[in-house]
């Protein structure tokens, strides 16, 4: 007799699916499908799962061929260097490890180093090795902030395979149009169809591709639909005007400040308040200009401040937010949104031909500094003022580590933002030598990479003097992080003296000096990995 084995039931769509949604959420709260509740549901949803599994591996039905897929697109880009691609594999091969009770050990950590590799490979202009496109795309989507990156040096078959794989559809999402080209600057018609009938991701980036190129052409583009846009869209469109932000966008903006949604008209106030010599600024230099004086009458100059008794509809109109946050005064708030907003060119006159640092350093009456000063970081952030922050941030020796005011670190990390990366490393460098590196994170996340000499010096001079004082290194575990993608691979050399296991003081954290030896071992292999790194790679590309 032969014995012929019994027909497979035709898979239900949708069915690994919704076994593998029973098993996230659990068999009390998901029958499985086709199961009954009860007891015997767990084991029901591992049988099914099992059965499901061998069906999806060989019970695939034949069917008709699909077409062939076009090959994919030629790189034209000079291929990695032999040894610069081995790298790149032990880099995407690396996983985050789970270690115990804080203790890195020596190793680098070389999941961190992999976003400072892609950097150095894109500057020098080379193409991905199609081996290593699967695991590029992998690594990209479990990390939203290595997808820029990772699609520049991927290329165009990143693409090509994304549209292979729902899994890599984040790629096709990161580029509008699916890598599609945008329509050149002379193509008008095509410019207007892909404006009136392009996916909302599409048209951002065709405006913003304009705006670039020729800002009054942007502008002009985005008037034709205004007035038919969606609020959400409206704002979207509304920031773009940010690059190339002039005088010429001035009335396009005014008219926006009338815009039915609040969001839109709050964006065309900042925009118009970051031009000094618009409208609005002048109005806001007004309201501002009103509120605050200098009193001479007393034995030293002081600023006065009269802050706003009612916010009407022309300062609602030009972005003012009449209603408070919870826990924050009326009048500070409203006072805060004026002097925000009001170009910083307006005190010197208002204050009697000071300058910015000796206009901050008067005292200010009844408590109004902390919100004078924050109102005055604000605008030389908007406005990139660097005297102004120069003057906010005050010495970075100061003995008090707010500043010469009130200005937060937080406040401080936005106004270095506005000065030149010496000048901004500088200015760092001085604030660690006086305050050590406990308040320092912030600060040094707003320094260019690599760290400048000096940068560098106060930084490894602050954790060896932590380390004499006998603290625990995972006290400054973020700056020790910073310092191994940050530091300059150059300074590995100056470093070898703290590699040993230093004597420990009677009063110091027991085990420590072990910590330290072990943390500052793993900071020179890593810098040396990251000199090896580098010269694989080669020079950059110049022009």
């Amino acid at each position: 007799m032969t014995r012929t084995s019994a027909p497979v039931a035709a898979p239900t769509p949708g069915a690994w699916e919704e076994l593998v949604t029973a098993a996230l959420l659990g068999t009390d709260r998901r029958t499985p499908p086709g199961r009954t509740p009860g007891r015997d549901a767990p084991v029901a949803l591992l049988d099914a799962a099992a059965v499901e599994t061998v069906r999806r591996r060989a019970g695939l039905r034949p069917a008709p061929a699909a077409e062939r897929p076009e090959p994919a697109p030629e790189d034209p880009r000079p291929p990695l260097p032999a040894a610069a691609a081995r790298r790149l594999a032990m880099l995407l091969a690396d996983r985050p490890g789970v270690a115990g009770g804080g203790r890195r050990g020596t190793v680098p950590d070389l999941v961190e180093l992999l976003p400072q590799w892609l950097a150095a490979a894109n500057a020098r202009g080379f193409a991905a090795p199609p081996e290593v496109l699967p695991a590029l795309l992998d690594a990209a989507r479990g990390r939203t902030d290595l997808r820029p990156a990772v699609l520049t040096f991927a290329g165009p078959r990143a693409l090509w395979l994304a549209r292979l794989n729902p899994d890599w559809r984040f790629a096709l999402r990161a580029i509008p149009g699916g890598g599609a080209a945008l329509p050149g600057p002379e193509d008008t018609d095509r410019i207007q169809q892909l404006w009136e009938e392009g996916l909302f991701a599409e048209r951002v980036a065709l405006l913003a591709a304009i705006r670039a190129r020729r800002p009054a052409a942007a502008r002009e583009l985005l008037a034709t639909t205004w007035a038919t846009e969606r609020a959400e869209d409206r704002l979207m469109f509304l920031d773009s005007l940010r690059t190339g932000l002039g005088p010429d966008d001035e009335p396009f903006l005014e008219q926006a400040l009338t815009d039915r949604s609040r969001n839109v008209r709050a964006t065309a106030a900042e925009l118009l308040s970051a031009l000094p010599g618009s409208a609005l600024a002048a109005r806001m230099a007004a309201r501002a200009g009103a509120c605050v004086a200098v009193d001479h009458t007393r034995g030293t100059p002081t600023i006065t401040v009269e802050a706003p008794h009612e916010c009407d509809a022309s300062m609602e109109r030009d972005g003012v937010v009449p209603k408070a946050p919870t826990g924050r005064g009326e009048r500070s708030w409203w006072l805060g949104q004026l002097v925000e907003a009001a170009p910083l060119g307006t005190w010197p006159a208002r204050l009697g031909g000071r300058t910015p640092k000796e206009i901050v350093a008067l005292p200010v009456a009844d408590d109004w500094q902390g919100e004078l000063h924050a109102a005055w970081c604000r605008a030389a952030v908007r406005q990139r003022d660097a005297q102004w922050a120069r003057a906010l941030l005050g010495a970075p020796s100061a003995p008090e580590a707010g500043g010469p005011g009130s200005v937060s670190l937080a406040e401080r990390a936005k106004l270095l933002g506005t000065l030149d990366a010496d000048e901004r490393a500088d200015w760092v460098a001085g604030f660690i030598a006086t305050h050590g590196l406990s308040e320092a994170f912030q600060l040094l996340g707003v320094c260019a990479v690599p760290w400048t000499a000096p940068l560098g010096r106060a930084v490894v001079d602050a954790l060896n003097i932590a380390r004499d004082a006998g603290s625990y290194p995972w006290s400054f575990s973020g700056v020790m992080g910073l310092a191994e993608r940050c530091l300059d691979p150059a300074e590995a050399s100056r470093l070898d003296g703290l590699l040993a296991v230093p004597d420990e003081a009677e009063d110091a954290s027991p085990g420590a000096g072990g910590y330290w030896a072990e943390a500052f071992q793993r900071l020179v292999t890593t810098l040396r990995l990251r000199a090896a790194m580098a010269d694989e790679l080669g020079s950059p590309k110049v022009g």
